[in-house]
């Protein structure tokens, strides 16, 4: 069980609870086991992986690699099937995936469509904080920091919004409604005595600009704080993987530390989103 989290970029407890069970079905689908198509609530599993890898790989924009078949996987599967002159109902099938074996679509390459428009759309936003649309979560203990750190970013003229709610599928979806252009999450963990950054990595796919982020993080919230750097990893849990736009997930503790230097960490989380607008997309 353990090995199978770390695989899928899960947190790693031993224990077989919603995420875990939900990633063992996903698991097990393969492409061509059954019927593709954009419904709500979305199909999950690596078959839909698989389809939005082999569409990146021939040209066509599915967005992330998340293994949900979503708005953007629907339109990228109805336009091959446009190029390929077969009926554009995105629904991918048996004739679908004979057409996509048959074109000989690769899952590997250097850079996804994904990644190369997500990196792309990092380098045409402006470079400072001004009126950039930026999601704030609080993952569960730190209301104060959350706030503290939403005004910073406010200050420094980004429009923030903060979102408390006890489910992290809901962060995703309130960041995916305001259109943010980052999500930013913060957990406590009582075991924890220092800063770790998780971002979005899963299905053979990572989050550039994601990564990126988390890697800022690690290097001025630590040193600036005296805080053991507890480094970065790439995760699929639900926050990172449902959010549409790059996103981290930062760990922090102890508590006690975390509420005494409240406003330093502010401040230098201020600092890491100021940094990455500026180079993110370089």
């Amino acid at each position: 069980m353990r090995v199978f989290q770390e695989q899928r970029g899960l947190r790693v407890d031993g224990i077989c609870g919603r995420q875990t069970w939900s990633a063992l079905v996903e698991a097990g689908y393969r492409l061509g086991d059954r019927l593709l198509f954009h419904r709500q609530p979305m199909l999950r599993g690596d078959d839909v992986a698989t389809l939005q890898r082999k569409l990146g790989a021939l040209g066509f924009d599915p967005g992330k690699v998340d293994g949900l078949f979503g708005v953007m996987t629907a339109a990228a599967l109805a336009e091959f099937q446009r190029n390929v002159g077969l009926t554009a109902d995105a629904i991918c099938g048996p004739v679908v995936v004979q057409a996509l074996e048959r074109l000989g679509a690769k899952c590997e390459g250097p850079l996804s469509v994904a990644a190369v428009r997500e990196l792309e759309n990092l380098r045409s936003a402006p470079r400072t904080l001004t009126d950039r649309r930026i999601v704030v979560g609080d993952g569960g203990g730190l209301h104060a920091l959350v706030t503290a750190v939403a005004k910073v970013l406010a200050v420094r003229g980004a429009v923030v919004n903060v979102t408390l709610h006890p489910d992290p599928s809901e962060h995703a979806a309130e960041a995916n409604r305001a259109g943010a252009e980052v999500y930013v999450g913060f957990t406590v963990d009582p075991e924890t005595d220092g800063c770790t950054t998780a971002y979005y990595a899963g299905h053979r796919y990572e989050s550039p600009g994601g990564r990126r982020l988390a890697e800022l993080v690690q290097e001025v919230v630590p040193a600036t704080l005296d805080l053991k750097d507890g480094g970065i990893r790439g995760m699929a849990v639900p926050v990172l993987l449902e959010t549409r736009m790059p996103a981290v997930l930062c760990e922090l503790g102890p508590p006690s530390l975390v509420v005494e230097r409240t406003a330093e960490l502010a401040e230098a989380f201020g600092a890491v989103l100021a940094a990455w607008v500026a180079t993110a997309g370089d």
